[in-house]
């Protein structure tokens, strides 16, 4: 019997629709039934379905498979060819599938007209659909990786809650078959059993929600950041100006971190607190141990990973090793983050950025070819205190700095220098170093333009005067150029003590050239290796003469009152019956401060004084016209008179200047001074004489004022011999070797210059001696032997004076031992200037007075003015003859002796002087 239907039988019985379910909604109601083989039958069910004749119930094909395929087969297209719908049947539609009918054909004929999809542009706004598919994808990965987790819990709950049954079944085992306990008490524990499980499950309850916590917070971050990264791509599509959230977070955390220094370990904490607790969480949730007792074990996990060796089971394994990972990864943060702390703190050690706490130092800022010097200066000062402490701040390394001064030859005698790299431009730096607690401070000028040297040393101070804190001590500040003196002054106010380096070594130059010997006496005085100047007050001396004075200390000689009464005036070389008031300080020579004090006055010999007519002083009136700033002092001192036959008449002189310096018409104005009228400057240097007259006008040099010398110009090389032999060497007094402009940047090669200068003017001078041949037999002084070039040099050395200016000391030290150059000025003499000022900013006072051209001077005197021939007198004795041309003696040089004695220790003892024996003396300038 065939399975298919009749095409003309009536559809099937409406009681029989329950066995086929009507047809699915994608199924055309237009297509025409058609029939269909049945179910493949089989031996079993072939024959209760083959006694029926069933419609067409062919497989709906789906909209996908229905677009590829639009035409159907021939053979179903034959069918519904021979098939037709029955007329009387009318069309049947479910009002159920009405509508999706429709969207699916109007989805079909979407599909047919859209055109073919283009390829997205780059930096379009993506599509919402785009959008949403990524968010589904986060969601569903989201929702995974819980069922995971669920999962995995839940299988460890059951391996864990088996693992629990087989402990209760053995414990139940072991006691039914204990012989000594009873029945009824194996009952009893029995039932304690099922009710320790009825407690346990609501803390199983508790452990899942446990574990869940942990999962969530772990995964928490990966969503937040896949959340900002999806957002920021959102946003960077809508506004391509807008910083992505991605971005403005990682500025965020990097603020965080540069901002606040302890950002890096309160991170860590928080990383180590957090996996502590995550940690004890998870074993919590996977073993029985109490809270407590999880969170220590997740302690000892994270501080030693080996400990997770001794976990029993799946869960707790795999948790304990999770945490021990975190604890390594926590542990190599931490030693990175104390790696680089120690490393950062070494660093700045080694770098000089740590501060400094220190009180009553010596603060020096800058870096100069003066430093070393200016070092054993302080250092000499220090050592009767048992040494002290010395800060130096400069714009260089370290590291360098303290190689520097290790290379330099002298003893620091206990005194503690201290490098630090810094500015003192800057106010932390200034405070780094304790400025506002330093005793001294010493600013040194940079090397290179006088101009910006100076103008930085101003920078400088007013950097110092901004302290908030105010400082303690004075500032000591030296300068190139004089001109800038009055502004650093102007600035600083009182706290300033300026030291013009150049002038000072400009002055010496010059009374050394007057006074041969005088150059090694101001290094006695000035340097802290001899004698030097100190200011004290003595309330045992108030109501005695200046006069007695003078002989009241055996081991210091007086040349000095500071007034109180007139603001702390410094006298030099004040009158005899001048009476010391209260307050009054006595300027003083000695070895040290704590070396000297007043004595009872020595029994000295009634000496006949030398007959001096003093001529008596007639009224005389004195127009002051203008006001100047020390105008009291103008009015104040009482000058002493100097007897007309104990005036050294003056001669003409004839000086040499080789080179050019920056302050020469200083130079000049200080020689117009001194000389006597007639004298003749001869300057020799490479500058054009066209060029010559201009420059010494724009230093402020007016010719009209030149009284007593006449300036005559030569053009030449000082190093070429050939322009030196055009020179008259032979005829003059002295010779002034100065640092040329062009090299004095450079120590070596201005000292180089200098050197090769002096070389050729010594030799030049000894081939023109007079009777060379029997004065070579003559040579006295050195140990060269006689017919040496360097003995013609030293012999020629006797005719004239030539005065060096020598920038570095190790160059001023070979010179003065070969003794052919008479004397060498450095700027180690500069140096010794600024370490008496920092250690005694009074002193100032006085140098300046005796650099001045007013006031008093260092000279030295023949005896023969003080003193008859075969007199026998011990110097207190001679210090009163010298007052009476109203001069303090305060040293000697004997007949033969290379050096000077300066504040002699035995002041008591008599002797006979040689009349080739000079006295080292603080006079009126003549």
């Amino acid at each position: 019997m065939p399975l298919d239907p009749d095409p003309s039988s009536p559809p099937p019985a409406p009681h029989r629709d329950w066995f086929f379910p009507p047809a699915p909604p994608f199924l055309p109601s237009t297509r025409a039934r058609t029939n269909r083989a049945p179910f493949p039958s089989t031996s079993r069910s072939s024959k209760p379905y083959s006694a029926y004749s069933f419609t067409d119930r062919r497989p709906p094909p789906t909209p996908r498979s229905r677009s590829r395929s639009p035409h159907p087969p021939p053979e179903q297209q034959q069918r519904r060819q021979l098939t037709p719908p029955p007329p009387s049947a009318p069309r049947r539609r479910d009002p159920r599938y009405a509508g999706v009918r429709r969207d699916d054909a109007r989805t079909a004929a979407s599909e047919k007209a859209a055109p073919p999809a283009a390829a997205p542009v780059h930096g379009r706004k993506p599509a919402p659909s785009a959008i949403a598919t990524r968010w589904s994808g986060v969601l569903s990965a989201a929702v995974i990786l819980l069922c995971l987790a669920s999962l995995l819990r839940r299988n460890f709950s059951l391996h864990d809650r088996v693992y629990h049954l087989q402990e209760q079944l053995a414990v139940a085992t072991a006691k039914l078959q204990s012989c000594v306990i009873g029945s009824s008490s194996d009952m009893g524990d029995i039932s304690f059993l099922y009710e320790d499980d009825s407690i346990t499950m609501p803390n199983r309850n508790l452990k899942n929600l446990s574990l869940l916590i942990s999962l969530s917070v772990l995964y928490a971050p990966l969503v937040i950041l896949k959340y900002i990264e999806v957002a920021s791509k959102i946003r960077s599509s809508c506004d391509s100006e807008e910083v992505p959230i991605n971005k403005r977070f990682a500025y965020r955390v990097d603020i965080f971190l540069s901002l606040h220094p302890y950002a890096k370990p309160l991170v860590l904490l928080v990383a180590t607190l957090l996996l502590i607790a995550l940690g004890g969480l998870a074993l919590y949730g996977v073993t029985d141990d109490s809270l407590s007792d999880c969170l220590w074990l997740s302690w000892t996990f994270v501080a030693d990973s080996g400990n997770h060796a001794n976990s029993v089971g799946f869960g707790p394994k795999l948790v304990s090793v999770s945490i021990s990972i975190g604890g390594m990864l926590v542990f190599a943060m931490m030693l990175g983050l104390v790696t680089d702390s120690i490393s950062e703190k070494f660093d700045s050690l080694r770098k000089g950025r740590s501060e400094v706490i220190e009180q009553s130092h010596t603060l020096i800022l800058g870096w100069s070819d003066k430093l070393g010097s200016l070092l054993n200066q302080i250092a000499i000062a220090n050592e009767s205190l048992g040494g002290g402490t010395i800060v130096v701040m400069a714009e260089r390394d370290k590291e360098e700095m303290e190689a520097d001064i290790a290379k330099m030859e002298f003893d620091l005698k206990g005194t503690a220098v201290i490098c630090r790299s810094g500015s003192p431009l800057i106010l932390a730096d200034l405070k780094k170093v304790s400025v506002s607690k330093a005793r001294a401070i010493v600013v040194l000028a940079e090397e290179g333009n006088a101009d910006q040297s100076d103008a930085r040393a101003l920078r400088t101070v007013l950097s110092l005067t901004g302290v908030k804190e105010g400082l303690r001590g004075h500032i000591v500040v030296e300068l190139s150029d004089l001109d800038n003196e009055v502004l650093v002054k102007l600035v600083g106010g009182d706290l300033v003590e300026t030291v013009v380096a150049h002038d000072v070594i400009g002055r010496l130059m010059i009374q050394c050239a007057r006074q041969p010997g005088l150059a090694q006496i101001w290094e006695d005085i000035l340097g802290f290796e001899n004698c030097e100047f100190y200011i004290k007050r003595w309330s045992k001396l108030d109501g005695m003469r200046f006069e007695d004075v003078l002989i009241s200390f055996p081991d210091a000689v007086p040349c000095g009152i500071k007034v109180a009464s007139y603001g702390g005036k410094i006298i030099l070389n004040p009158d005899d019956c001048y009476v010391l008031q209260e307050g009054d300080e006595v300027i003083v020579i000695a070895e040290d401060d704590d070396t000297y004090a007043p004595a009872p006055l020595p029994k000295v010999k009634e000496a006949v004084y030398i007959d001096i007519v003093h001529p008596e002083r007639k009224p005389q009136k004195i127009l002051l016209c203008g006001w100047r700033r020390d105008i009291d002092d103008m009015i104040m001192v009482r000058r002493g008179y100097l007897p007309k036959d104990f005036v050294v008449p003056k001669s003409p002189e004839r000086i040499l200047f080789c080179g050019w310096r920056r302050d020469i018409e200083d130079m000049i104005m200080v020689l117009d001074a001194f000389l006597a009228p007639g004298s003749e400057l001869w300057m020799f240097n490479d500058v054009p004489e066209v060029d010559r007259e201009r420059k010494l006008i724009d230093g402020g040099l007016d010719f009209s004022r030149l009284d007593n010398i006449t300036l005559v110009h030569r053009e030449g090389n000082a190093v070429v011999r050939r322009h030196l032999e055009s020179l008259p060497l032979e005829s003059f007094d002295s010779i002034l070797i100065l640092a040329d402009e062009s090299v004095e940047d450079s120590a070596i090669q201005a000292d180089s210059r200098s050197l090769a200068t002096l070389l050729l003017i010594r030799d030049i001078q000894a081939k023109r001696l007079p009777d060379r041949e029997a004065m070579v037999s003559h040579i006295t002084r050195g140990t060269f032997s006689e017919g040496s070039w360097m003995g013609e040099m030293q012999q020629a050395s006797d005719k004239s004076v030539i005065i060096s200016e020598i920038l570095d000391p190790r160059t001023k030290n070979l010179l003065s031992m070969s003794k052919i150059s008479d004397y060498v000025l450095s700027n180690e003499l500069v140096s010794m200037a600024l370490a008496m000022v920092a250690e005694d900013r009074q002193i100032n006072d006085v140098l300046e007075e005796l650099f001045a051209e007013q006031g008093n001077e260092m000279q030295i005197r023949p005896s023969d003015l003080y003193l008859r021939e075969e007199e026998e007198l011990n110097f207190f004795e001679v210090i009163l003859r010298a007052r009476q041309r109203k001069e303090i003696v305060i040293g000697y040089r004997l007949e033969g002796a290379e050096r000077a004695i300066i504040n002699p220790t035995d002041k008591v003892s008599r002797r006979r002087w040689s009349p080739k024996d000079v006295f080292v003396v603080i006079s009126e300038k003549e």
